[in-house]
């Protein structure tokens, strides 16, 4: 069954006015965000979500945030999710060697990023459950409690985009095209 891309035009009424904000904010609809449209409930859920993950009180920097998200979309192997985030990575600041080195699942060269990076893999792969022991050593790096459950955040909301992209399989949007993985046996 495939799933349609909604615009504002083909979208719900009750997530009409949503896109129309998307258009405004960012000039386009993300794929991903047409097909959520056909749920205006999933859709608002997700929208919550992400604004609360952009939110100034989430402490992780833009740039930590970006990681997280990186990370996990590529262990998910979520091509759309990897795209997406490699672009939003580089525009905080992450050069394209960092990039490709997250979509493959391979160490960064910062010491703090790869703690991030590594941790947020390992809470995909251990299903949150993660030892007390590497819990410790992830805040040792210098990451706060706080930070810990932000990074548990952004593991979810992935986890929730990356699927649903799995079951729907948009298109990758051209603005996030240079960015497509290439997918090595390393993630």
């Amino acid at each position: 069954m495939e799933f349609q891309v909604h615009s504002e035009n083909t979208a719900p009424s009750a997530s009409q006015e949503t896109l129309a904000r998307i258009v405004e904010r960012y000039g386009f609809i993300p794929n991903l965000a047409g097909v959520f449209a056909e749920s205006p409930g999933a859709f608002n859920g997700l929208l919550g979500a992400m604004t609360a993950y952009d939110a100034p009180d989430i402490t992780l920097s833009m740039l930590e945030r970006q990681v997280v998200l990186l990370a996990v979309s590529a262990k998910n192997r979520c091509e759309y999710c990897t795209a997406a985030h490699s672009m939003l990575a580089s525009m905080n600041g992450l050069d394209r060697a960092g990039v490709n080195s997250l979509q493959q699942g391979r160490p960064l060269g910062d010491k703090k990023l790869e703690a991030l990076r590594t941790f947020a893999e390992k809470l995909v792969e251990k299903r949150g459950w993660v030892p007390k022991a590497e819990v410790d050593e992830f805040i040792a790096t210098g990451f706060t409690k706080a930070q810990v459950l932000e990074v548990v955040f952004g593991v979810a909301l992935k986890t929730l985009t990356n699927y649903a992209n799995h079951i729907a399989n948009p298109p990758v949007n051209e603005q996030f095209a240079a960015f497509l993985p290439k997918w090595s046996n390393a993630a």
